[in-house]
């Protein structure tokens, strides 16, 4: 298990072939007494099905298991539009991959930060008179945007070639926000008044290392949805927004010891 907790993609790609034989077997046993088309219609189906239930024997997160379903289904649909081009297909795959490679080797996918958090967040650095915050995996860069300004200097950390892209285009179109393209676990967040993270269960433990190792004293961690395990967050913050937003927010200093 703990070779497809590090790279989850194995796992995905091995529960579509143990799904195989079991698919052809069942198959095999109706195949006389079915339909043509509904066979291979069930068939795609069953091997959606299980190969999603695999998945989710192996621990895998939620969204490998959505994607262990539709897989087939896509694949499917590709084999029976057999007349089409080849290129859209290795484009499509390429643009998922520029998109969503932290998914694929971090398990942390691609999640956006609502405006109202954003706006909790300014009034947040506004009353500690903090001046420089750091969001590690930042996205399409919207918080960063948010909280530059006014005296503060807002910057993010996007690994994701196409979601980096974006997310440099749109600062430099409003002029607000510093977006680098990097590693966050090479992040220098010592000298980061606040620093922001809303990433997934996966890397919490790893990053809290770092993080209660390398920030200053006085300084504050706040992420978004996911606590820190087997760590008693300072303070935990539930907003009014659609999604019910939960803020885990750990100072750093006595009570931030690693």
């Amino acid at each position: 298990m703990t070779v497809f907790s590090k790279t989850p993609i194995l796992g995905a790609l091995l529960a579509q072939v143990v799904a195989m034989p079991l698919v052809a077997i069942a198959t095999a046993l109706v195949s006389a007494r079915v339909d043509h088309t509904l066979l291979i219609l069930g068939a795609v189906l069953l091997q959606g099905l299980l190969a999603a239930l695999i998945c989710r024997l192996l621990g895998l997160a939620v969204w490998w298991l959505v994607i262990a379903f539709l897989f087939p289904l896509a694949l499917s649909g590709a084999l029976l539009a057999g007349n089409l081009p080849a290129w859209p297909f290795g484009l499509a795959f390429l643009v998922l991959a520029l998109v969503f490679s932290n998914t694929a080797r971090g398990r942390v996918p691609l999640y956006l930060t609502n405006n109202e958090t954003a706006g909790v967040l300014k009034d947040l650095m506004t009353e500690r008179k903090a001046t420089r915050f750091l969001d590690l995996g930042c996205g399409l860069g919207g918080v960063v945007r948010a909280l530059d300004g006014d005296g503060r200097q807002a910057r993010g950390i996007e690994n994701a070639p196409a979601v980096f892209l974006a997310a440099r285009l749109l600062s430099r179109l409003s002029r607000s926000g510093d977006i680098r393209r990097g590693d966050l676990w090479r992040a220098d967040v010592s000298k980061e008044d606040v620093v922001y993270a809303f990433l997934s269960p996966e890397p919490m433990a790893a990053l809290w290392q770092k993080l209660s190792t390398e920030m200053k004293p006085g300084s504050l961690f706040i992420s978004n949805s996911f606590p820190v395990p087997d760590r008693e967050p300072d303070e935990t913050w539930t907003l009014s927004d659609g999604r019910k937003t939960v803020l885990y927010l750990y100072g750093m200093g006595r009570k931030a010891e690693a």
